[in-house]
């Protein structure tokens, strides 16, 4: 028997339109639950980190990129992105402490600008 060549080739076609559609469709499915995860976790850490906003940006993106080199993104994303922003905010506090050990005393400026003769 034959084969009928014209039907296997609409036939594969509507499989490859099929898995295309899936495929589609799961990816965003994954890039909305990333969204989601990403959304939640700014708006978490917005409060502890005012002042770097941007930073936090940074550091999300930065997750999200090494999410996506992962087999499962949208399930490594959110532990990434957590550990990322809790190191920006070691890193904040750290930076906090280093300008108020290091910023010179008022007292301590004018003795400076005494002994200089200002």
């Amino acid at each position: 028997m034959k084969p009928n060549k014209p039907n296997e080739y609409r036939a594969n076609a509507e499989i490859r339109t099929t898995v295309k559609s899936a495929c589609l469709a799961s990816c965003q499915k994954i890039l909305a639950q990333i969204k989601k995860a990403k959304e939640a976790i700014f708006a978490e850490s917005r409060d502890a980190l005012a002042t770097q906003e941007r930073l936090v940006r940074l550091a999300l993106n930065e997750a999200e990129a090494l999410a996506w080199q992962t087999m499962y993104p949208n399930l490594v994303f959110p532990t990434l992105a957590m550990e990322k922003v809790q190191g920006l905010a070691v890193w904040n506090a750290h930076q906090q402490s280093v300008r108020q050990t290091n910023r010179p005393s008022a007292f301590a400026a004018q003795q400076i600008g005494n002994v200089r003769g200002y």
